[in-house]
């Protein structure tokens, strides 16, 4: 490994992945109720264009973009609309969402498109990646079609792939890596010739070398020399877009940027999956790959799961239930992920596992004073002083933590987990997050 090949700071926690990296991705029925929220993704919320009492077929769309930032969403089964309303979300709390009666017959609506992939320009690959209501797979959820509009003046020369999972547990990245391979790597070309970048990087972390073997070893059965492989050492959170950055390019995203300033664009693996699924066989986002996992799970493994269906039911039907009460049950990977209070929450587009946690393994340490031993400084990706941010919130102090740029912090964890007192750090960071965005709203 060269001294490029990650970045500065991070932590290394256990990997936790064996539950389910060996394990085949197993397609999962939804149950007799599928809830759609109407945001899965960043921006504005979309419009719903169904009322209650329409009959909707899998495939038809039930509420469409509203505004340049957002995006279209899709009935994952057939049924009935039963209700639009305040429902439980995996991230928000609550939202408005479509309801909808599952009747089992996944009658399908006509694809998104019916045109061959040679008669498609740079353009019609954006408009499908646009209709079919991709977002970024790896939880951050932004409209896939935006980072594709590439405009004039930014000067692009490198698309990335990131199939890092850098979080502990999850590995549907990784299996469908395995078992979509060459899906994949047709999705990235197809996102590329809408790029049009010189250079096409996918960026792996060293601890998936069945992955790596199985990618390299598919692009030179083709002879393909389009896509290289990027290897990086394996640490937390190397799956964050500027960490991949400067690790496999040296190139720093500045404040307040985005890797478009950098001439970069990263785009998740799964994402590329949905990219294929869309433009080769008319399919919009309806459903996705989800790792649930635990030691308390009796049957963990990678599901490929219809939008909108409980966890509940997935966790009664595919995982057979539990082995015993879950202390903790994670939307995400337990580092960045969102804790929930019920099962009676839909999979969203962004969702990548749910992490069921026993007694034992959720326990967590009663906050101390802190110890000044910066260890916080030292593991933060993002070069920041989480201590003094979080103390800054802690005393309301809000305009003093913009100032020690709270809003760069990409709350991955690493300082809360490094941290010898026990202090929630990530917590205090959110909270101060949420503040810094209602004097904002005011001051408007």
């Amino acid at each position: 490994m060269n001294d490029k090949s990650t970045f500065p700071g991070g932590v290394h926690p256990g990997s936790s992945k064996n539950l389910t990296k060996d394990l085949s991705i197993k397609t999962v029925e939804a149950g007799d109720v599928v809830v759609l929220p109407l945001i899965q993704h960043i921006g504005n919320p979309a419009k719903a264009i169904v009322k209650i009492g329409d009959l909707v077929k899998r495939g038809q769309l039930v509420a469409e973009q509203n505004g340049f930032i957002s995006s279209n969403i899709y009935s994952s089964v057939s049924g009935k609309v039963s209700g639009i309303k305040a429902y439980a979300h995996p991230i928000l709390g609550t939202s408005q969402a479509i309801i909808i009666e599952n009747d089992h017959k996944n009658d399908a609506a006509e694809p998104i498109h019916k045109r061959s992939l040679e008669d498609l320009s740079e353009e019609d690959i954006v408009n499908i990646i646009k209709t079919a209501g991709i977002v970024g797979m790896g939880g951050a959820a932004f409209p896939s079609y935006v980072k594709a509009m590439v405009k004039e003046n930014n000067q692009i020369d490198t698309l990335v792939i990131n199939a890092v999972e850098c979080e502990p547990y999850l590995t549907c990245d990784y299996r469908s890596m395995l078992e979509k391979t060459k899906e994949i790597i047709e999705g990235i070309r197809l996102l590329n010739k809408a790029v049009k970048a010189k250079n096409v990087y996918v960026a792996i972390e060293d601890n998936k070398p069945v992955a790596i073997q199985q990618i390299k070893g598919y692009l030179y059965d083709k002879g393909a020399t389009d896509i290289e492989i990027k290897v990086l050492k394996t640490k937390y959170p190397q799956g964050g877009e500027k960490q991949i950055l400067k690790a496999i390019l040296d190139r720093e995203v500045p404040p307040s940027k985005l890797p478009l300033d950098v001439g970069c664009i990263v785009q998740n693996v799964g994402t590329c999956l949905a990219v294929y699924e869309a433009i080769v066989e008319g399919k919009p986002l309806i459903e996705r790959v989800i790792t649930i996992t635990g030691k308390c799970v009796k049957r963990p493994g990678n599901y490929r799961v219809p939008i909108g269906t409980l966890l509940q039911d997935i966790i009664d039907n595919a995982c057979r239930g539990f082995s015993e009460e879950p202390a903790k049950i994670i939307s995400g990977g337990p580092m960045m992920g969102m804790a929930q209070y019920t099962l009676d929450v839909p999979v969203i587009k962004g969702m990548s596992g749910i992490i069921c946690l026993t007694e034992k393994e959720a326990v967590s340490e009663r906050e101390g004073a802190c110890l000044n031993c910066g260890k916080c400084v030292d593991v933060c990706p993002m070069n920041l002083l989480p201590t003094r941010i979080a103390r800054a919130v802690k005393f309301d102090k809000i305009i003093e933590a913009d100032k020690l740029f709270i809003t760069d912090c990409m709350e991955c964890g690493s300082c809360t987990y490094k941290c010898p007192a026990h202090i929630p750090l990530v917590h205090y960071i959110k909270i101060g997050k949420q503040k810094l965005r209602k004097i904002q709203i005011s001051k408007k």
